[in-house]
């Protein structure tokens, strides 16, 4: 599938840059759809037809779960990859001085006085609770249980599953860290949303937010929920310019699921 590079013309996305910063090149509509499709297009191929096809081929239980795991974790460092391709095409880079600047890599700046760090963090707990009130309260579509790793996680076969699992427990911190940190969070809060300014004005953050959503094919009962996301990851990451705002908000959640399967690895079946 055909990357979409940056336009020529460089316009800061919202507020211009301090000093010391880059100012980053924006997309077009058109390349700012190419980048999405390079992302949840293989992750709904993977996820729909791909892993049902390996577990066709699985003996035992959980024949689709253990499908499905690497597919999308190998779905998620493929977007990690594209956001190095996409960046070293635009910047002719990859030193971390650039990365820092172009995908958002900072302390978040605090949007009256521009100083980064500091205070820009005060807004990060009540991030954290919104998300997680989120999650809870926002409904989730129709769906399959056999498909949703949260309530497999609940049930008798997810334990039994991951009781003394240490290479599944591996695997699926890969995917989590993968999931929040070095894929979906650095493709939509670092690489997409400071190049949507020119395209999307004010409103950027609120496109980056339906787009994040509406890349949710591999598992579509979350987009509503994905959707809320847009206040909660992109608003606040646009406002102080920080991609790393959004991803410990994000992060949370692997943290909270990470402990609850490290006590059932621990367990006994």
């Amino acid at each position: 599938m055909a990357v979409a590079v940056t336009s020529p013309r460089v316009v800061p996305a919202g507020d211009a840059p301090t000093a010391g910063e880059r100012a980053i090149p924006q997309l077009s509509l058109a390349r700012i759809i190419a980048v999405w499709l390079a992302a949840a297009v293989p992750m709904g191929l993977l996820a729909w037809v791909v892993a049902p096809a390996i577990a066709d081929h699985l003996n035992g239980p959980n024949a689709l779960v253990r499908a499905l795991i690497p597919a999308l974790t190998a779905g998620l460092v493929w977007q990690f990859v594209l956001v190095l391709g996409l960046v070293h095409r635009e910047q002719g880079t990859l030193r971390w001085s650039v990365l820092r600047d172009v995908l958002w890599l900072r302390a978040p700046r605090d949007p009256r006085s521009g100083r980064r760090g500091g205070r820009g963090w005060l807004i990060l707990p009540a991030l954290i609770v919104a998300s997680a009130v989120g999650n809870l309260l926002v409904p989730a579509l129709p769906h399959s249980d056999g498909r949703d790793f949260g309530v497999f996680l609940g049930s008798h076969a997810g334990h039994v599953f991951l009781s003394g699992a240490w290479g599944w427990f591996a695997l699926i911190a890969v995917l989590m860290v993968f999931n929040t940190v070095l894929g979906e969070e650095l493709l939509f809060r670092g690489y997409l949303l400071p190049r949507m300014g020119r395209t999307f004005g004010r409103w950027d953050w609120l496109a980056n937010g339906v787009l994040f959503a509406g890349y949710h094919l591999h598992e579509p009962w979350v987009i509503p929920s994905a959707l809320a996301d847009a206040f909660i990851l992109a608003l606040p990451a646009r406002r102080r310019r920080s991609a790393l705002l959004s991803i410990v908000v994000h992060s949370a959640q692997t943290v909270f699921f990470l402990v609850i399967m490290l006590g059932l690895v621990l367990g006994s079946a």
